[in-house]
């Protein structure tokens, strides 16, 4: 007897929520219609392919479907996980990925920080225009550049340090497999440092000014108040793109590798998507390289999550 009102209530309140979502939907029905293209592409191009994940567990042949094939289990990842190749494209994709991802922030934030102290706002403008430039030259581009300044004939860099007597003969910089990683490094804070520290300074904007009047009434100086409250003002903004970043520690992309790269340096300037690229999709093992990239994508994954837990565990808060 007790048992059928909170049934009647139960079933009432399902009804409800029904009614309410169906609302929502018929009111913001114009914005759900608008958001379909991109929907219907993140379906075509980010989860259908999944599909293709089959291919790691078989020995795919172009010539068969992919249902049809020869099934060979966990082969391709032991073969992975014993090539002692891939460690070593492992170490150099950890290695340039953390040496990028310390730069790629610290060198931003403090560009920002600088940036925002500009009161003229026509001069503060053009640094930020000049700034975002070098972000829409191609990799193609850059490392053309790249080569002709640090070139033994003529180049840029080794003429100034001969100049200022720091070596006495040219430094071959792009056959020398030690200086890659920094190569490649900075290459890249000079392309995106202008580019990645426009979300910061918009995260500056949005700390209240209040804050800087009451400590510059206290008699704190610039540095003070950058330490006290524009740094923990932007400290979520910091966290979330952090913690996003970690998910790409071993999914670098290859192009800066590919194109400043050459057979000299192979030892330092391999990652795991150029591995794949010439182990995989080059020789037709397209099982081998599917297993490399199912690889990427589930550490990508745990390590994304595990920043994550981190972070909550210490701040008792989530970005996720």
């Amino acid at each position: 007897m007790k048992t059928m009102p909170s049934t009647e209530h139960g079933r009432s309140s399902a009804v409800n929520k029904r009614k309410r979502f169906l609302g929502r939907m018929i009111e913001h029905r114009y914005l759900y219609l608008m958001s379909l293209p991109f929907v219907a592409w993140i379906i075509v191009f980010s989860y259908v392919p999944i599909w293709g994940w089959l291919m790691a567990f078989q020995n795919y042949k172009p010539r068969f479907s992919i249902l049809n094939q020869q099934w060979v289990g966990l082969d391709n990842f032991i073969e992975l996980f014993t090539d002692e190749r891939f460690y070593l494209v492992l170490r150099n994709t950890l290695g340039m990925s953390i040496m990028g991802l310390i730069v790629s922030f610290t060198v931003p934030i403090i560009f920002a920080l600088f940036i925002n102290e500009i009161k003229n706002q026509f001069f503060k403008r053009s640094i930020q225009t000049i700034s975002y430039l070098p972000h829409f030259v191609s990799w193609v581009v850059v490392s053309g550049m790249v080569y002709k300044m640090l070139s033994t004939d003529g180049g840029a860099v080794n003429q100034l340090l001969m100049a200022l007597h720091i070596i006495d003969a040219p430094i071959q910089f792009m056959a020398k497999g030690e200086w890659f990683w920094g190569i490649v490094t900075a290459s890249d804070a000079w392309k995106e440092t202008g580019w990645n520290s426009i979300i910061f300074l918009a995260a500056m904007a949005g700390i209240d000014q209040e804050q800087y009047e009451a400590a510059t009434v206290d008699g704190a100086g610039r540095f003070r108040k950058m330490w006290h409250i524009t740094l923990p003002g932007i400290r979520t903004t910091f966290m979330v793109l952090f913690i996003l970043s970690i998910g790409h520690l071993i999914s670098i992309g290859f192009e800066k590798q590919f194109l400043l790269g050459n057979p000299l340096v192979s030892n330092y300037s391999e990652v795991l998507e150029l591995y794949a690229l010439n182990y995989g999709i080059n020789l037709s093992r397209y099982s081998y390289g599917t297993a490399i990239g199912i690889f990427n994508s589930v550490v990508s994954i745990i390590l994304v999550f595990a920043a994550n837990y981190i972070y909550k565990r210490i701040t008792k808060e989530s970005v996720i």
